[in-house]
């Protein structure tokens, strides 16, 4: 009669306990890793900055002065499409690694950046720059038309001041970094380059409103009065997707721009019959009208918890939390306002 042997094993609720570890261990690691990535994510970025920071100095040091975030001769309103109007990040180019695109933008600085190609006829436009593109940002693709690419994004944009951008009836800029026509020198940051912002993150793909025109647009008194102001949509309805911060070679406020109308990360909610969205507001594009000024409040808004990173004039990095006090905020977008700034 053959003798019964017990055979090794796992009963079931013994290999039951070990994948309930294993998810255990599992949920405890995946928070971890994220972190980790992110972490990783937020140092490419302020790297990013650094370089274009970098850039900038190297610009001043060539040419004496500082880009302008346009340039348009102002006499009428088709002098947009006749003129460059490239933004600042475009001017930075040829100073950054971007060696060969760089150039050629410089060499076709006169010519409407929609007609600017590469020797293969890519359009300049439509090229995707990675320096330009914080890693986390998810929304990184470009704007296609007619099956041929059109306009790519961008997550850095330039210090436009706390509220006016531009007057074309005087031709003065706004008390930011930069503003149409601008030929700032050192000399005029009498606050200091170490405390005024050159850059700060903006998010791709904004909804926008723009082009109310107003003749004496005021400082809103939150966030919720903007909606309320209105102005041209994109489309007959705010689109899912905005096409704010898609065009890094557009010098106007709302695609390459921000401004310190309120802190970073500030909601500035509107309600659409198609969703609820956090838009930008501007009161009219720069080179569209010869006499309505453009006012903007365009928030800086990352894809990193509770804070956005910047580069000062100086060339250095910072993040910034949304917690700044917004007065704090925009004493740091102005170039000669003659505050006082002490630990931020």
């Amino acid at each position: 009669m053959a003798v019964a042997t017990r055979r090794p094993g796992f009963t079931l609720v013994e290999l039951l306990v070990v994948v309930a570890i294993i998810g255990t261990l599992t949920g405890l690691l995946l928070p971890a890793v994220q972190a980790a990535r992110e972490a990783a994510r937020r140092m490419s970025c302020q790297n990013n900055l650094k370089q274009l920071g970098l850039a900038l100095h190297n610009y001043e040091a060539g040419l004496r002065l500082y880009p302008p975030s346009l340039v348009w001769p102002g006499s009428s309103t088709t002098d947009a499409s006749a003129s460059a109007v490239w933004s600042a990040q475009a001017r930075l180019l040829p100073y950054l690694e971007e060696l060969a695109i760089g150039a050629e933008i410089r060499r076709q600085i006169d010519q409407p950046y929609s007609t600017a190609t590469l020797a293969d006829g890519r359009l300049i436009a439509g090229l995707p720059i990675p320096l330009l593109l914080c890693p986390s940002e998810p929304r990184t693709e470009v704007r296609v038309k007619n099956g041929a690419a059109e306009y790519a994004p961008l997550s850095y944009g330039v210090n436009l001041g706390t509220w006016l951008v531009f007057n074309p009836s005087t031709s003065s800029g706004g008390d930011g970094a930069f503003h149409p026509n601008g030929k700032l020198r050192a000399g005029a940051f009498t606050d200091g380059l170490s405390k005024t912002l050159a850059l700060a993150e903006v998010k791709t793909y904004t909804p926008f409103y723009r082009n109310r025109a107003e003749t004496d647009p005021s400082l809103p008194a939150g966030p919720t009065d903007l909606c309320g102001r209105g102005g041209q949509e994109f489309k007959s309805d705010l689109p899912t997707l905005g096409t704010g911060h898609t065009e890094w070679v557009d010098g106007r406020a709302h695609q390459t721009g921000f401004t310190a109308t309120f802190p970073p990360q500030t909601p500035v909610t509107c309600q659409r019959p198609s969703g609820t969205y956090d838009i930008d507001w501007t009161n009219q594009q720069e080179a569209r009208s010869l006499t309505a000024p453009t006012a903007a409040a365009i928030t800086s808004r990352s894809h990193h918890a509770g804070m956005v990173a910047t580069a000062l004039m100086d060339g250095s990095v910072r993040t910034v939390a949304a917690t700044i006090d917004p007065a704090v905020w925009r004493a740091l977008a102005t170039r000669d306002g003659g505050e006082v700034i002490g630990d931020w």
